[in-house]
């Protein structure tokens, strides 16, 4: 029989204005000035006003670092380490959507790393180079319900060098308190809304499909999906309904907790159109699905019947799923063809496929995949052809 190890999430606060425990969190860190890390957008809002307002009423002295882009990268991480030493900081508050969680995580491992970040791509054993040790706790606070990072023991971070998304691996990118506040998440446009809760199904969907024996991902997997199913129509629709607001949080860090089980293709042609054409990754992963779904029909047909049994489709046969995507995708306004939303001339597509291979979801498929197979799969997205 295989050997295997499982990890399961970590504190989690879940409920309307649970922000306003951020201070007591810190306490159970023993954080005292801590690094609040976002998005340059997010940086300017209310939301962080208020946020660092109400901590320095708490006297919680907070450095807020901003520097961070949509598709993060490592110059992201290594300016924000700069900036954690410089106001000698003693623990990191990542807080945004997936860019300031991957980046906040990514800060709080390397501030205590004498190695480059790319030596803890998630490969083999790199994650034991690090010292664990000087890893400082992290706070993360989602403000979207998409990627999950809240969950999750790594951080996509872009190389600007080779212009390769990589996936920075090690236990303790896992944060040690999450604040789940639907509050937070109110004001999402509905195309963010839309997008990443796309993203929280690619997660959950593919670890479900993912080979390999994990039965507690498998669960949550499944009811992350039913979960999604449900609320995020109604998220779209009326983004004030703060139930479907805190149940698609949750499903978007169930989505993190399973997909430690495996990914797949949704995924690997996702990260280089993410990397190259700077596409937003909920938006790509939610453009690829159909097209993965039926290039992998073969060896998840009879998964894809659980699922429709679980989540009550009337069709329960993988037409069905496959329609109950496609309508999905329709109703939240989401491109069926690549093609809508990257002209032609800029997709290297070859280059992309070489990418796509090389990226570590690929592994996790439940088809063998060759780098022809990741060609035709970008091919067909843009023309919009099923297999």
């Amino acid at each position: 029989m295989q050997q295997i190890n499982w990890n399961y999430p970590t504190n989690i606060w879940l409920g309307e204005n649970r922000i306003k425990n951020l201070d007591k969190a810190c306490q159970n860190l023993n954080i005292h000035k801590p690094l609040l890390v976002t998005d340059s957008g997010l940086g300017k809002s209310k939301i962080i006003k208020d946020t660092l307002l109400k901590l320095k009423n708490d006297n919680i002295s907070t450095v807020l670092f901003s520097d961070v882009v949509g598709n993060p990268t490592g110059n992201n991480v290594s300016d924000g380490v700069k900036c954690y030493k410089k106001y000698n900081c003693d623990g990191v508050i990542a807080f945004g959507g997936g860019s300031g969680l991957d980046v906040g995580k990514a800060i709080a491992f390397m501030v205590g790393q004498k190695v480059p970040i790319w030596d803890f791509e998630d490969i083999g054993d790199n994650w034991t180079k690090a010292d664990t040790d000087k890893i400082a706790p992290i706070i993360a606070v989602p403000t979207t319900a998409g990627t999950g990072s809240e969950t999750g023991r790594a951080s996509v971070i872009l190389n600007e060098e080779i212009g390769v998304k990589k996936i920075i691996f090690h236990p303790k990118f896992l944060p040690s308190i999450v604040i789940l506040d639907p509050v937070l998440t109110v004001n999402l446009p509905k195309k963010i809304t839309a997008a990443t809760g796309m993203d929280a199904l690619a997660h959950n969907l593919e670890a479900y499909c993912s080979p390999g024996y994990h039965p507690m991902a498998d669960g949550i997997a499944l009811e992350g999906i039913r979960i999604i199913n449900k609320w995020l129509p109604e998220a779209v629709k009326n983004g004030s309904n703060l139930e479907a607001r805190m149940n698609m949080l949750a499903a978007a860090s169930m989505g993190s907790t399973a997909f430690q089980k495996g990914l797949g293709a949704i995924h690997s042609l996702s990260h280089p159109v993410n990397a190259l054409n700077n596409l937003h990754h909920g938006l790509s992963n939610a453009i690829f699905m159909p097209y993965v779904l039926s290039f992998n029909k073969d060896a998840i047909s009879n998964k894809i019947i659980k699922i429709c049994e679980y989540i009550e489709l009337k069709d329960k046969s993988f037409d069905g799923f496959l329609n109950w995507i496609l309508d999905l995708r329709t109703e939240l306004e989401i491109p069926h063809k690549l093609s809508e939303v990257i002209d032609e001339k800029d997709l290297q597509i070859d280059r992309l496929s070489k990418m796509a291979l090389a990226d570590p979801s690929t592994n996790g498929n439940p088809k063998k995949l060759t780098e022809a197979d990741m060609k035709i799969m970008y091919e067909y997205s843009m023309i919009g052809k099923l297999f």
